[in-house]
Parts: structure tokens; sequence; C-alpha cells
């Protein structure tokens, strides 16, 4: 699916992993209930000097392996679709801006998705839920198939896969504690995911370039039918069946109120929805670079194929820079890069001020996406600091307004590029977004463990959620 356990903090809720499994470490959750901007993870809770390490402890893991094939595949498949989507409505209907839609349809509805629909997460099984989702959004592909369905269907159709997505992700972001534990292996899996991601953006819209060369727009289309239901079937055979995450309550609750109350708690909790906001902020305002793209490589007179490289930039660095912190530093270094990272991450797009050519754009570009990787650190503050039985309807939430303000960081990015030059509406999000990360940075660290007290005094909501 498109674009991270019921049980006490300390105790696991499923039966020990199977023998061909790496263990996950030991949560040591009763010591440190949140991590805050220090050390995450003490030196002891490294594996045994025999045991696989890194990224290879969490492939060593049987049910990640199905996880992450379940994510290739249908990520890729999602990809092809949307350039195929593209195509078909563009063909059947001339419209350059109904085909520009399809896209922004990508996004839009993540925000509804996540918030309505944020409680099937935790008030159903993950892998029912996993399941569900792919075979749903197997189904409306298959209707966008249907010669007779028409444009106005298909956009809904679209609007309908990307409302069900945010759910997908963020039960398995959630799922994810469950399957490796919420030490290290966690970090390093979701990592992986975002690594997949990442990839997936450079690779299917060329494959997908190919497909559309030897089939039609609804040819293509169907590779992702095929994907979405061999990720099903991956999810339903390789994973292991679950309890829900959280009870239904007294008499049990419309899904739309559990959703919309996690949501309240979720953001109410002043530590929680500081972290959330480190997510997002950050993201809100690197996309701009993007977004502009084609502007840009216009103004400075570059070819179609440096348009690519621009494109292409940001990907890279962040691929590079993740797969170097996952595998290079330790848990306590990559925890004590979150702060400084992040807060210096967008610097690198101070450069276009000077209207960079191609070269030092590409580097710039690189940097700011290498800047990305302080949430390997962050995604272990994160899964610390929300309890259990909201953390599927926390991570969906999370994974929603992520795409939402990517989406509307590209949106203001355009806009504000309608009155002022392009290279200075990419420098002044650098600028922006710079002062606005520094400012979210130290609201992280007023929040962080040892002052959560004070922080419980003058926030009722934090208490709330935090004694659970």
């Amino acid at each position: 699916m498109p674009t991270d356990s019921p049980a006490p903090a300390d105790t696991p809720r499923t039966p020990p992993a199977p023998a061909e499994q790496v263990p996950a470490p030991a949560p040591e959750r009763a010591a440190r209930r949140d991590p805050g901007p220090g050390p995450t993870l003490r030196d002891s809770d490294a594996p045994a000097p025999d045991a696989p390490r890194g990224y290879r402890a969490v492939f060593a893991v049987v049910e990640f392996r199905a996880v992450f094939a379940a994510h290739l595949l249908s990520l890729l498949g999602v990809v092809v679709s949307e350039l195929a989507l593209t195509v078909l409505v563009y063909d059947l209907t001339g419209s350059p801006l109904l085909s520009a839609l399809t896209f922004a349809l990508g996004l839009l509805p993540y925000i509804v998705g996540g918030t309505l629909f944020a409680g099937v997460a935790d008030r159903y099984p993950a892998r029912r839920v996993l399941v569900v989702c792919d075979l749903l959004c197997a189904a409306c592909v298959a209707v966008m198939l249907v010669p007779a369905t028409p444009v106005a269907g298909l956009l809904a159709l679209r609007c309908l896969v990307a409302a069900i997505a945010p759910v997908f992700t963020g039960t398995r972001m959630a799922a994810l504690t469950d399957i490796l534990g919420e030490g290290d292996l966690y970090v390093l899996g979701r990592s992986l995911l975002r690594i997949v991601s990442q990839s997936a953006m450079l690779i299917g819209f060329g494959a997908g370039g190919v497909l559309l060369t030897v089939l039609s727009p609804r040819g293509a289309i169907t590779v992702t039918v095929v994907t979405f239901l061999c990720s099903a079937a991956l999810l339903r055979f390789g994973t292991r069946d679950r309890p829900a995450r959280a009870t239904t309550g007294d008499g049990g609750g419309t899904l739309l109120k559990e959703s919309l109350s996690g949501a309240r708690l979720v953001l109410g909790d002043r530590r929680i929805r500081a972290l959330m906001l480190l997510f997002w902020l950050p993201a809100m305002f690197v996309v701009a670079p993007e977004a502009l793209a084609a502007p840009y490589a216009d103004a400075i007179g570059a070819s179609p194929a440096a348009l690519g490289l621009l494109l292409c930039a940001m990907a890279v660095g962040h691929i590079g820079a993740e797969l170097f912190v996952g595998s290079a530093l330790s848990p306590r270094n990559r925890s004590r890069i979150v702060l400084p990272v992040a807060a210096a991450g967008l610097l690198p797009l101070l450069v276009y001020v000077v209207r960079p050519g191609l070269p030092l754009a590409l580097a710039a570009l690189a940097l700011a996406g290498a800047g990305a990787a302080y949430v390997i650190g962050l995604d272990q503050w994160f899964v610390d600091a929300v309890p259990q039985e909201l953390r599927g309807r926390a991570m969906t939430l999370l994974t929603a307004g992520l795409m939402t303000v990517q989406g509307l960081g590209m949106a203001l990015a355009g806009l504000a590029a309608e009155f002022f030059p392009v290279h200075q509406v990419v420098a002044g999000s650098g600028i922006i977004g710079t002062v606005c990360t520094l400012l979210l940075v130290a609201e992280v660290r007023r929040t962080a463990s040892g002052r959560m007290s004070d922080t419980e005094g003058r926030d009722g909501a934090d208490r709330h959620v935090t004694s659970r």
C-alpha cells in the first residue's frame, strides 16, 4: 500500500518468535518511558557478537520479509497506476487540469481517511485490516479498468484508494512493533520501508513509462490489481494473526467517534504533538524545490534531462543518508543527531538565493534530501511516547498529516511562485522552514523525558494520555 501491541509496554502480547526469527531487543520501557533528545538505547542493547546486525538483522525476521515484499510490490504498482491513470484521464478528456488533478487526488484524501477511519487501526486485528485494505484497493482499481467507467468515476475511485492508504500505512507501522519489537529493529525496519518508498518513485515512474510504450493505460493499470492481490496474499500467509490493539470500550463506540477521540488524545499530548510536528514541518518546506523543478529548469535554461535530475536528486540524497545512518551509526548516535540534523536540514536550500546552475542546485537538493535521515532516530522517540492502545491511530494520523502537509507545501510554493521568482521562493522556504524548525526543536527539548511532570501540570490532556 502507498509512500510506518496491545499488552503493557514491557509485556509482549504475542508468543515468542519462532526459532528462525531474530528476537527483537528488549524494550526496557519501565526505565525509559520517553527517551527525549538523549540516547534512546544503551550500548548494552547491542546484539550478541554472532547475531546478525543492522539491516541484516531486520531481514532475518521472517514476518518482516513478507511485509517488505508486500510493500515493494504494492508501491511499485501504485506508482505505475498513477502514471497510467494520469495518461488515461488526459486521453479521455484532453484536459491538462484533470490530468494534473489525478495526481493531486492521491494526496488530498489522506487527511480525510487518516482522521475519520484511524480507529480501524486499533479496533481490529492488524493482519485483517491490512489484507482488507489491499483487497478494497484492488477492487477499486479493477473498476477503473472497465471501459464504461466515466472520468468522474475514475477520479472518485482514485480518492477512495487514497483515503484507504493512511489506514493501511498506519496499521502497518503499528504492526511493525509487534513483529520487530519497539527497539532498534523497529527503527531499522521503518527505515527500510522509507528507502523502498523513495526508490519506488525513481524506479516506478521509469517502469511505468516503459509499460506505456507496449500497453494501453488500462493495461498498465492492470499491473496494480495484481500487485495489490499479491500484497494481500503475502500479508495473509506471511504474518501471524494478533489480537486487536484496543477494545471498543463499554458497549463499544462508533468508528468515527473512536477515530476522532484518538486524534484528540494524540494531538492533546504536548510531547506526542511536538514529535509529530517534527515529522511534518520540515517535510512541508522541503518539497518546494521539487514542486517548482519544472519552472526552475526553464529559468536556468536546463534540458528536459536536467529536469529529471532535479526531481531525483533529493530522493538519492535521502536514500544514501538513510542507509548510512541506519547501518553505520549506533542507536545512541542516531538519537543524538535527531535535533541538530532536523534544525539544519533545510539550510542547503539557501543556495537558491544565488540562482545556482544545475551542478550546485543538484548538490543542494541531495544535501536537503540527506537531512531527512533525522527521522530514523525520531521514529524511536515517537514509538516510545505513544501508548500502545493509541499506536495505530497515532501512526495513521502521522501518515495522513505527512502526506497532507507535503501537498499543502507544494501548493503554497506554487502560489508564491506566481508573485516571486522561483529561486527566491525556494530560498524563502529554506529560511522560513529553518526558523520554524528551530522553534519546534526547542519545544521538543522542553517536552523531553525528565520534564514531563512540569508539562503534565500545565496540560491536563498530557496527563490523561501518558497515564494510560
